[in-house]
Formats: structure tokens, C-alpha cells, sequence
């Protein structure tokens, strides 16, 4: 690796972490500590804020709140970047959600104050599709960013959090992972009031703050972290259990939206639907995008506003 290479990967590892030991650092760049002490030298005297510490515990890290050499992006040009990455951690893309995420915490840290306050004003994500539920609006940039570096840093969070009742709980968390599921942001994290695996939907978070105390990771309660918040989703107690007959084969119907609910083939041709939702225009959606005959049989609310969509949509075909 030449010396320039090792250098920008320091200086990515630096950004990754909030604190790094001499010796773990040196050995992820295959490097002396020597060596390692005057790469670090050199970079701070092109300005760039690293702390070391000496001793028992001693190590690397960039000052927090210190500015790092400018990112040549005009204030246009560092709002799109922020929002595109929070495009691409919020909604389905081919692109990782988590490498979005940690390059977006890293853009914000580096941005100038102005721009950080326009981005954050910047918060509608997406336009819901006529029909849909409303896309919840992602969490302001500011809150995600220290989200995702209470994360990365492995250091527990406080947030007041909004319960879909209306109820205002304080929280205190060890945050492990920010999982993307159904174009919601969900923070999978371990309570402390509650000496347990949560899940908690980051639009649904206000106020976090990060409390400088450190916490050994544990395991997550899952291998696959998406699979297990949407199984924490279906588990809750929905609004409105929406049950239908679809005359479509069991394997299509759950290829188009089995991720919103669950599917029982009845014969070769027809299945069963149940979705729990707690808005039925949602509900409504997903069963009439299917293009095949269906049947709801409940709930009561769920069979007249499904009534009432057919009258209007046959009254605006004219």
C-alpha cells in the first residue's frame, strides 16, 4: 500500500470511529505504530483535528465539533448529496442503506452550519403515490445523523418517542442498527427500562441525544435484521385486521405483497389475504393493485371503505 492510499484509508477510519487504540489502528493499516505516528503528524499539519492520547487507553481520534478542511460542494450541491443519501437509507434501492447512512453522518459533521440548517429544512422525503398511505416523513437530517453515529460509536441514546397511541415515552437505549423496511427507517435497539430487544420507527423519535457512555455490543436478537422488524411489525396489534379471498394463485398474490401480510392458498387458483393495517386506504391499495377478482370479508369499516372507493372511482371514469 503507498503511503498516500494509507493515509486516506486512516483518515476513513478515523471518520468511521470515534476513538481508535494505537495498536488496533496500526494494525489495520499494516503499519508500525512508528509509522503510524508520523502519518498522523503529517495530517495534522495540513490541519486536519486529530487528538492523540498518550498512556493506558491512548489513542487516535478527530476532535469532535472541530471543522475538517472544506468539502468543495456548493450549498445546492451539499443539500442534494445529504438528501439523495437519505433517499437511499429511507426507501427500497439497489444501493446500501447502511453505506448511505455512514457517509451521510460523515458529510454532516463537515458541513457548514448554514448549509446543515437548510438541509434540515428540507424534509419532505418523498410524494405518496395516490391511493397510499402517506410516506412518513423521515426524521430531520440532524436527528439521523446522531442516530446513526450513536451507532456507529457504540455509545447509548436518550429520545423522547411517540407511540402511534399519541403516548410520549422517555427512552434510554443502547442502539445497535438502522434497518430500512417498507420505506420506513426503524432503529433496532436494546432498552434499558425495559431490559430488552425494541424496535422503534426513527420518524417516530424526537430529541435524540448522545450521553457519551459507551456500551459493549450485543448480539442482535436476529441474523437477518430486516426479517426480524418486520416480524416485530406483525406481531403488534393492528388497527384494522383486513381479510379478503383473492382469485389469484397463493405464490403470485405473495410475491406482490407478501411483505405486507400473509397468504394461504384455498385451491390452485385462489388464497386467502389478511393484512393488518392501520390505514385502509393502505390495506385498499395492495388488494386492488393485485388485478385479480377478490372478496373482503372484513372488518366492517374495512368492506365500506372499500364500497366507497369503488363509487368514486366509478363516478370519475365518467
Amino acid at each position: 500500500m503507498s503511503s498516500s492510499t494509507r493515509v486516506l484509508e486512516l483518515l476513513g477510519l478515523l471518520q468511521n470511529r470515534r476513538h481508535w487504540p494505537g495498536d488496533e489502528l496500526a494494525r489495520r493499516l499494516g503499519v508500525s505504530q512508528r509509522t503510524l505516528r508520523r502519518d498522523v503528524d503529517g495530517l495534522q499539519e495540513l490541519g486536519y483535528p486529530i487528538t492523540t492520547t498518550r498512556g493506558t487507553g491512548g489513542g487516535y481520534q478527530l476532535s469532535p465539533g472541530a471543522s475538517l478542511p472544506p468539502l468543495v460542494l456548493s450549498e445546492e450541491e451539499a443539500a442534494a448529496v445529504v438528501m439523495g443519501l437519505k433517499e437511499i437509507a429511507s426507501r427500497a434501492h439497489p444501493m446500501s442503506g447502511d453505506a448511505a447512512l455512514s457517509a451521510m453522518a460523515k458529510i454532516v459533521q463537515v458541513l457548514p452550519v448554514r448549509i446543515r440548517r437548510r438541509v434540515d429544512s428540507l424534509r419532505a422525503v418523498a410524494v405518496a403515490a395516490p391511493g397510499t398511505e402517506a410516506h412518513a416523513a423521515v426524521t430531520d437530517v440532524a436527528s439521523l445523523t446522531t442516530i446513526a453515529l450513536a451507532c456507529r460509536d457504540t455509545e447509548t441514546l436518550e429520545f423522547t418517542y411517540r407511540r402511534r397511541t399519541g403516548q410520549v415515552t422517555s427512552r434510554t437505549t443502547d442502539p445497535h442498527r438502522i434497518v430500512s423496511v417498507e420505506n420506513r427507517l426503524y432503529l433496532i435497539a436494546w432498552d434499558h427500562g425495559r431490559g430488552d430487544w425494541r424496535t422503534f420507527r426513527v420518524d417516530r423519535i424526537d430529541g435524540p441525544g448522545r450521553t457519551g457512555k459507551r456500551f459493549a455490543p450485543r448480539r442482535l436478537p436476529a441474523d437477518d435484521p430486516v426479517g426480524y422488524v418486520r416480524a416485530q411489525i406483525r406481531s403488534m396489534p393492528a388497527r384494522y385486521p383486513v381479510q379478503a379471498t383473492v382469485q389469484a394463485p397463493a405464490e403470485r398474490v405473495r410475491d406482490e405483497i407478501g411483505h405486507y401480510g400473509t397468504v394461504e392458498p384455498i385451491d390452485e387458483t385462489s388464497c386467502r389475504v389478511s393484512i393488518a393495517a392501520d390505514s385502509l386506504g393502505w390495506a385498499t391499495f395492495c388488494i386492488g393493485a393485485l388485478e385479480a377478482p377478490f372478496v373482503v370479508h372484513g372488518p366492517p369499516e374495512a368492506v365500506e371503505y372499500m364500497r366507497d372507493w369503488g363509487r368514486r372511482l366509478t363516478a370519475g371514469t365518467g
